[in-house]
């Protein structure tokens, strides 16, 4: 594996990222695809250079063809998530779903299970620690994707206060369904899918978007709230996950 390959990828991943807010209308829908497009891309083959094709394609079997399932569930049955609709925005749609949407489930999916493979040992712990990791991305996601009005519910309530146009009941299916899909993905994926040493640029990824995401809420999307909600649940796994870092880095440069 050429080392910094996925390093290069996450440098396109984050350029494009940094225009999302100086864009709107079609050209921010643009940018929207481009990012999902580019992190998937990153993700499947970061997966299949450090740990095989076994690997990445359960990882795609389970998070892309599992998220496509799920979502086209949602939008024609309201479970697990409410009742929901897609505009038309982000392209063309499969059974209901913008063809980006499933892209998107794997492209947080992989990183999220690096994260809980660094963070925990135990096989149960890290699949919850997983879709913890996962699901707590969405209450970044959905209040930023609803106000750019990619999709809408028809009854958001209850909600968190301040984000009042996503429903509770929503970020409790992504918990469910982030924690099967991890699931299902280490029974797959097997022994192969634990610890490499070349699992950095996931772990930066996981990171960028944690504190990224903070800053992108809080300061140039109008989104305060989520900003806070957000810093706090996912936050459960990417603190954790900087401190373990900073401590191996602490430590190496001591032995060394």
């Amino acid at each position: 594996m050429t080392p910094r390959l996925p390093w290069y990828g996450l440098g396109l991943l984050i350029l494009a990222q940094i225009c999302y807010p100086l864009t709107d209308g079609g050209a921010r829908a643009a940018v929207t695809i481009t990012t999902v497009v580019l992190g998937y891309l990153l993700s499947v083959s970061h997966a299949a250079l450090t740990r095989g094709l076994r690997v990445a394609g359960a990882l795609v079997l389970v998070t892309t063809g599992g998220g496509l399932l799920v979502e086209a569930a949602g939008v024609s049955t309201g479970l697990p998530f409410g009742d929901y609709t897609y505009s038309g925005q982000l392209g063309p749609k499969l059974v209901g779903v913008p063809w980006i949407i499933p892209l998107a489930w794997t492209w947080m999916a992989w990183p999220a299970w690096l994260a809980a493979v660094r963070l925990v040992r135990h096989p149960a712990a890290r699949i919850g620690v997983a879709g913890v990791g996962l699901a707590a991305w969405d209450l970044f996601l959905d209040p930023q994707m609803v106000g750019e009005g990619y999709w809408t519910w028809s009854d958001p309530s209850p909600s968190l206060p301040g984000v009042p146009d996503v429903p509770l009941r929503n970020y409790a299916g992504w918990l469910v369904v982030a924690v099967l899909m991890m699931a299902l993905f280490s029974a797959l994926a097997g022994p192969a899918a634990r610890f490499a040493d070349a699992d950095a640029p996931m772990h930066a990824l996981y990171l960028w978007t944690y504190f990224s995401s903070i800053l992108a809420h809080a300061a140039f999307l109008g989104l305060p709230a989520s900003a806070g909600w957000g810093a706090l649940a996912m936050g459960l796994v990417a603190l954790p996950l900087a401190g373990t870092l900073v401590r191996i880095k602490t430590v190496h440069g001591v032995r060394a």
